[in-house]
C-alpha cells in the first residue's frame, strides 16, 4: 500500500527509480511516473484501466522539461502556449518522431502543460524531469480530489502519495490543440 507523504523528495526518487507517485494539481490528483519508463507507463495504465490508444499529459516545471518531446514550432505558436503557461491549459504539440506511443497513442501531438501547482512544479523540479500526468482515478470514474480518495481508490497499486491540497479549480486543464488554437476539451 502507497505511503502517504508530504515529503516531495521522496516522491520524487520514486519517479526516478520508476515508481508510480499520486500528486495533487490545479483540479484533482493526479497519477505521475517517469514518461521515458516503458514500464512504469504501462503499471500507470493499468492501475487506471486506461487504453494505451489515448495518449497522456505531460507536465513539466519548466519549458526546458517539456522540450525534448516536442518538434520547434514557429515563435507565434510557441508564444500562444507560453501566454497561457504556467497555468491549467494543456497544448496538444506536434512532438518529435522518437516520443514513444506509450505517451502519445495513436497520434502525432503529445499533451503538456506547464504547471501553475506549487506541489506538481516542485515534483518535477526535484525528479528532474517532465512528469506523466492523468486523473487519479481508475477510466470512467470520478477523478480524486484529495489524499485520502487516493489511498482509498488506488493506494495499494502506488508507490507513495504527495499530500497536498489541489489547486482549486472545479474542472481539469483545458486542452487545446496548438496549431489550430481549437478548444478540444473546456477546462
Amino acid at each position: 500500500m502507497a505511503r502517504l507523504t508530504r515529503d516531495v523528495q521522496h516522491a520524487a526518487a520514486m519517479i526516478r527509480g520508476g515508481g508510480l507517485v499520486a500528486y495533487p494539481t490545479e483540479a484533482v490528483f493526479g497519477l505521475g511516473c517517469d514518461p521515458r519508463n516503458e514500464l512504469a507507463v504501462h503499471r500507470l495504465l493499468t492501475a487506471k484501466h486506461r487504453l494505451p490508444d489515448k495518449g497522456l499529459i505531460l507536465i513539466a516545471a519548466d519549458f526546458s522539461q517539456l522540450a525534448p518531446f516536442l518538434r520547434p514550432v514557429e515563435a507565434a505558436l510557441q508564444a500562444r502556449a507560453m501566454a497561457t503557461w504556467p497555468g491549467p491549459v494543456t497544448w496538444l504539440w506536434p512532438c518529435r518522431p522518437d516520443v514513444p506511443p506509450w505517451l502519445t497513442g495513436d497520434r502525432d501531438v503529445l499533451a503538456v502543460r506547464m504547471t501553475d501547482h506549487p506541489l506538481a512544479a516542485d515534483l518535477c523540479h526535484q525528479a528532474g524531469r517532465a512528469l506523466v500526468s492523468t486523473s487519479a482515478n481508475r477510466s470512467g470514474e470520478p477523478p480524486a480530489r484529495d489524499a485520502h480518495t487516493v489511498q482509498q481508490t488506488l493506494g495499494k497499486l502506488l508507490d507513495t502519495i504527495l499530500e497536498g491540497d489541489t489547486g482549486g479549480r472545479d474542472k481539469p486543464s483545458e486542452i487545446r490543440d496548438l496549431v489550430t488554437g481549437d478548444i478540444v476539451r473546456d477546462g
